[in-house]
């Protein structure tokens, strides 16, 4: 088998440090590895400490005049099984999400075809800004994983998102994207059997705002939905994944559309349209504020505010009445009780072709495993306890099966 090589791009920022462990990771796990140090870079770590630990030459400018002449730049795009760049700056999303090429780093990163994986590293009201969140959405548009920060302390002293995650927990979505770019069945298989389907897909739960620093919600955490995503890019479907917020990396080969609330889902859903599969995985809150506080609701002593609630739209029903309505639709139920009984009242009521139940009384939401009936008009298919992938990639293959 082939040795994994790595091409670290490492940003500018105090985080920087963190890519020299993260460099003796990737060789302990049997990986190769070189590193382009930007001139941010280079002011946190030197190109000596990069080329000890990673046993191979550095680079550091667009300019060299021996490995331009051999087109240097383009060569190292190639190479690599994997790009990293890690710390990703705000500075360096930017210019990634706007095809700036103006150093070596960014030229390598416009000219490549390799699969990339950023991972952010910034002060939280950076990564918070709007600016970034929509450079962000747009990289992961562009098939670009960029992986979410860590909260807690940082080096400015303040606090919250943004923070690079620890080495080890880099060097796990670095094995993630190598497993999913390697494990894709070979042309004619599986792989193939989505080929040429579009496929929409929604997942996680949404926030409903009471007021500005509160919302109601429920404890979905969309792992099931990125897995299923994952699954039906891995046999060749393009796929649309319509994602409430959750802190999950986008699958390899996934254009995600980020949304906050029920109304902003619907239409997003709808802009994404037509499609051949619908798999709403999504928990939708059923209910809103009527009209949500733009200030902070405060405590008086006396009496307890009233919250006015309103129905939010129907998702699934709405889609199973459009006359755009995919081939397949497919509702999700997570029930806490008479599981496959509201499945099938569901199924009915909504007009979907299939439901796919749960029962979420445990920890489900927010855990690894999940033990499901799909429940269509032919039947119930009762399916044991999987982890969610092993889930995704059965429902997929029985969706392949299906629309063939």
């Amino acid at each position: 088998m082939k040795t994994p090589h790595i091409l670290l791009i490492v940003g500018g920022g105090i985080a920087a440090y963190k890519a020299c462990e993260l460099i003796r990771l990737i060789r302990k796990a049997g990986m190769t590895v070189r590193c382009v140090l930007t001139d941010g870079g280079a002011q946190f770590i030197t190109p000596m400490t990069l080329a000890a630990l990673s046993e191979n030459e550095v680079f550091t400018t667009l300019w060299d005049l021996k490995n331009e002449t051999e087109m240097g730049h383009i060569q190292l795009s190639r190479e690599a099984d994997l790009i990293v760049v890690c710390p990703a700056t705000a500075d360096l999303l930017a210019k990634m999400a706007a095809g700036i090429s103006d150093s070596l780093a960014t030229t390598v990163l416009l000219a490549t075809d390799t699969p990339v994986l950023a991972v952010p590293a910034m002060n939280v009201r950076m990564w918070q800004h709007a600016a970034t969140q929509r450079n962000v959405a747009k990289l992961r548009g562009d098939g670009v994983q960029v992986v979410d920060p860590d909260d807690g302390a940082m080096a400015c002293g303040e606090y919250g998102p943004g923070r690079l995650p620890e080495p080890v927990a880099i060097m796990a979505e670095i094995e993630r994207a190598l497993g999913s770019a390697s494990s894709s069945p070979p042309a004619g298989g599986r792989g193939e059997a989505l080929r040429g389907k579009r496929v929409l897909i929604t997942a996680g739960p949404t926030h409903e705002p009471i007021d500005p620093v509160r919302y109601i919600a429920n404890r979905s955490s969309g792992r099931q939905g990125f897995a299923i995503a994952a699954a039906a890019a891995e046999m060749g479907a393009e796929v649309h994944l319509i994602a409430g917020p959750v802190h999950l990396a986008t699958p390899p080969g996934v254009t995600r559309i980020d949304v906050e609330t029920a109304r902003e889902m619907a239409a997003a859903v709808d802009a994404a349209l037509p499609a051949d599969i619908a798999i709403l995985v999504a928990a939708v809150a059923d209910w809103r504020t009527a009209d949500a506080a733009d200030q902070k609701i405060k405590k008086t002593g006396g009496a307890l505010p009233v919250l006015q609630l309103a129905e939010n739209p129907d998702i699934l029903a709405g889609l199973a009445g459009d006359p755009r309505r995919p081939a397949l639709l497919i509702g999700f139920a997570a029930e806490t009780e008479h599981v496959v009984a509201h499945a099938q009242a569901k199924l009915a009521r909504k007009r979907c072709d299939w439901i796919v139940a749960n029962d979420v009384s445990g920890d489900v939401m927010g855990g690894q495993n999940n033990a499901v009936h799909i429940v269509t008009g032919q039947g119930v298919e009762s399916w044991a306890d999987l982890p969610k992938d092993q889930v995704a990639r059965k429902l997929m293959e029985k969706i392949a099966d299906a629309v063939r």
